[in-house]
């Protein structure tokens, strides 16, 4: 048939002599792709099933700069497949509908294959993502969706059900560098006629977090930027070019909840080191101060407990300092915060009595209150009993009596268990002179 839509998505456009110099050295094989050895390596799953032209629905998820997309230029390019691809900011579900119901057509006429490829698949919505579902599960279409957010979370679960995740990983420095070092030679960079030190190619690809599209960015912008008088460009020249390395890090991906995580465990663990550096991190990556103010007065509660309790009045107080003062200078005391945190000592165990009391709620048949512990603030509650038995603390030399005020299912059940850390170590001891008054 003339005038397909497949047409107007040719899977190896020309690369324009102005683009930029991370397009123009896109590897376009495999034996050029640097790193994904697992993934790509002599014998592996993704190397085999290209090679053989095997393709199945496929997820790839991973950080920017990584490959997700070369690797679906490089399908595009082997493929005997028809191979189209589609924007998650252009195309509409008509859009989607006409051309999966040609990949149909074609699949029912012709047996060939149509491998769609989707970049930045979490960006479409539900709706979107259902459209493909029925051609997928068919097997009209081998679908390919690269992200850099969490697939559990961004896609589909039925449609996550139809396709193999593949992780790639971030780059590692010395691959960043292997790329760097090899797009010197390239003409882009080669006609400013500058050369760059060992250490500052090194720093180019230490600061890209891994990401080889910023890494060769940052050289573009290099070469154009500096002068020839100063060749060879040691770091100094680069970090002023340059101004301030890239960060991994998205407020609100997945790499916001790693780091968050990082630094929350990091003051558990009694890290103090490991807090602040996870600290920085987020606010030097731009970080909301008072999300992260927010999260350590949590962990004050839920890590420190009555084993210090001054640690949550010190959190609170370091929230009240960052919304007094604001940034940088708000980063200081934030600081100061984990660090304190980290070295005090821990318990959780009001925030293990907690849930375990969540669950008894939930779970439980949740008995009346007891009449004894009721209140009675009119006569005909008190003539049916509300308030009889009960005995005021206050009268009784232990300041505890043996009235017991949980429901007679549930009588003598423990929820919190102190632990014998800080503070807590001389709560855990009147808890237990009161609970052995009572038994007297």
């Amino acid at each position: 048939m003339t005038g397909s839509l497949f047409d107007t998505a040719p899977p190896d456009p020309p690369v324009r002599a102005d683009a930029p110099l991370a397009e123009r050295l896109r590897p376009s094989s495999l034996d050029d792709v640097v790193g994904l050895d697992d993934l790509l390596g002599k014998g592996k799953f993704l190397r085999n099933a290209i090679e053989n032209d095997r393709i199945p629905s496929m997820i790839f998820w991973g950080p920017p700069g990584s490959g997700k997309t070369t690797l679906a230029r490089i399908i595009a390019k082997t493929t005997r497949a028809r191979f189209v691809t589609f924007s998650a900011t252009s195309s509409s579900i008509k859009d989607i509908k006409a051309l999966m119901e040609e990949a149909r057509r074609s699949r029912q006429t012709r047996s060939a294959k149509t491998i769609v490829f989707i970049d930045e698949i979490h960006r479409f919505n539900k709706a979107q993502q259902d459209a493909f579902l029925p051609y997928v599960e068919a097997g009209d279409i081998v679908l390919i969706g690269a992200t850099t957010e969490n697939p559990s979370f961004e896609v589909n679960s039925a449609l996550l059900s139809r396709a193999k995740v593949v992780v790639i990983p971030p780059l590692e420095r010395e691959q960043v560098l292997a790329i760097v070092e090899r797009a010197v030679h390239h003409p882009t960079v080669e006609k400013f006629g500058i050369e760059l030190t060992h250490d500052a190619l090194d720093f180019v690809a230490a600061t890209s977090a891994g990401d080889a599209r910023q890494a060769l960015t940052s050289l573009q912008l290099v070469a154009e930027t500096a002068s020839r008088d100063d060749s060879p460009i040691d770091v100094a020249k680069v970090k002023e070019i340059l101004q301030r390395r890239s960060l991994m890090y998205d407020k609100s991906g997945e790499e916001h909840y790693n780091i968050i995580s990082a630094l929350h465990k990091s003051l558990r663990n009694g890290d103090a080191d490991a807090a602040v550096y996870w600290l920085v991190r987020m606010l030097e990556g731009g970080e909301d101060p008072l999300y992260i103010a927010r999260r350590l007065v949590r962990a004050a509660s839920e890590d420190i407990g009555n084993a210090d309790p001054q640690a949550l009045v010190f959190a609170i107080a370091v929230q009240q300092t960052v919304h007094f003062l604001g940034m940088p200078e708000a980063g200081v005391a934030l600081a100061q915060l984990v660090t304190y945190l980290s070295a005090s000592p821990k318990s959780n165990a009001a925030y293990v009595g907690y849930g375990e009391a969540v669950r008894e709620v939930r779970q439980g048949d949740n008995p009346p209150v007891p009449l004894h512990i009721r209140n009675a603030p009119t006569r005909l509650m008190k003539d049916v009993g509300y308030g009889r038995g009960y005995q005021y603390a206050h009268d009784y030399e232990e300041q505890t009596t043996a009235m017991e005020c949980l429901p007679d299912s549930l009588a003598g059940r423990r929820f919190y268990e102190p632990k014998d850390a800080g503070a807590e170590a001389a709560i855990k001891e009147r808890l237990e002179r009161m609970r052995g008054a009572r038994r007297r």
